[in-house]
């Protein structure tokens, strides 16, 4: 019998819906921004040497938040350097977000932005029709892996892209979070979407590995608040559900068995803590640094 369970990408309204909602309840941008803030000094730092022109390429840059933060920490290690940030997006709504959030923001006189509104496999299409490779002092893929086909062909042309002195930096979620515990028991009962894959740090690991590229891992703890999906009924609870099974209607449209399992599980030590009568889900992420 068919499942009548359907991959939350499904219904971009609902996905956008418990994407800000996991956002609200969780610590992931805060420890991204600690990381931008404390470490990437350090792996910007030789980026620009010598350069009057640093180039960055942003590879699904979202509504440009966490970019706009990478931007200053180049700013204050290259002052007055020209930036030139190129930004992939598919979503023309993240792209009108990031613009205005671009208008609002100060100290950008020395940076061109140009976006891109296509997914990363078709930017590498379109350069390679037009037979242009340029080269980047820093590339950076947040969060975006997921939505990639093939991942080792992914970043073998984006890493075909780095200047010498250039790094390509990657954040998804741990090998060592959550997701890891929850999607290597259930992933393959929820719905597979062609939209989206299941991927963690210790999968990037291995295809770097096997390719022999030089790498550094950087592990940030993160967490997230999912009391509320222990509370029948309650609309949040729902959506954070969904988030984390990539299920459109989880409570609703789950076999009972596996949506029982799910939340069992979910409170397990393996997926989250108690703590000061909460459940918090970890959501450790990892930063890979690639050399050129």
């Amino acid at each position: 019998m068919a499942s009548p369970t359907r991959s939350l990408l499904t219904d971009p309204a609902r996905y956008l819906q418990s994407f800000r909602l996991f956002l609200a309840n969780s610590t992931e941008h805060q420890s991204m921004q600690e990381f931008m803030e404390r470490q990437l000094p350090a792996v910007i730092g030789s980026i620009g040497n010598g350069k009057s022109t640093i180039n960055i390429l942003s590879v699904g840059g979202g509504a440009g938040e966490i970019d706009l933060l990478i931007l200053s920490k180049i700013q204050a290690r290259y002052p007055g350097v020209t930036i030139n940030n190129d930004v992939i997006e598919p979503s023309a709504d993240q792209i009108s977000k990031y613009k205005e959030r671009v208008a609002g923001t100060s100290n950008l006189e020395n940076v061109k932005f140009t976006w891109h509104e296509e997914t990363a496999y078709e930017y590498e299409s379109r350069m390679n029709a037009e037979k242009k490779s340029k080269k980047w002092d820093f590339i950076h893929m947040i969060q975006m892996l997921y939505y990639v086909k093939d991942i080792p062909a992914t970043i073998r042309y984006f890493h075909s892209l780095l200047e010498a002195q250039a790094k390509l930096l990657i954040i998804l979620v741990s090998g060592a979070s959550g997701w890891e515990t929850l999607w290597n028991k259930y992933g393959s009962s929820f719905p597979v979407g062609d939209l989206c894959s299941y991927v963690s740090s210790a999968n990037i690991k291995s295809i770097l590995d096997s390719t022999g590229l030089k790498y550094q891992v950087h592990e940030l703890p993160s967490h997230m608040d999912i009391t509320s999906c222990f509370i029948e009924g309650n609309k949040d609870g729902e959506l954070l559900l969904d988030f984390l099974t990539e299920t459109c209607d989880f409570s609703k449209t789950a076999p009972p068995e596996l949506k029982h399992q799910v939340i069992e599980e979910l409170r397990k030590p393996g997926c989250s803590e108690k703590r000061d009568g909460k459940v918090l889900f970890n959501n450790n992420l990892s930063v890979i640094v690639i050399e050129p």
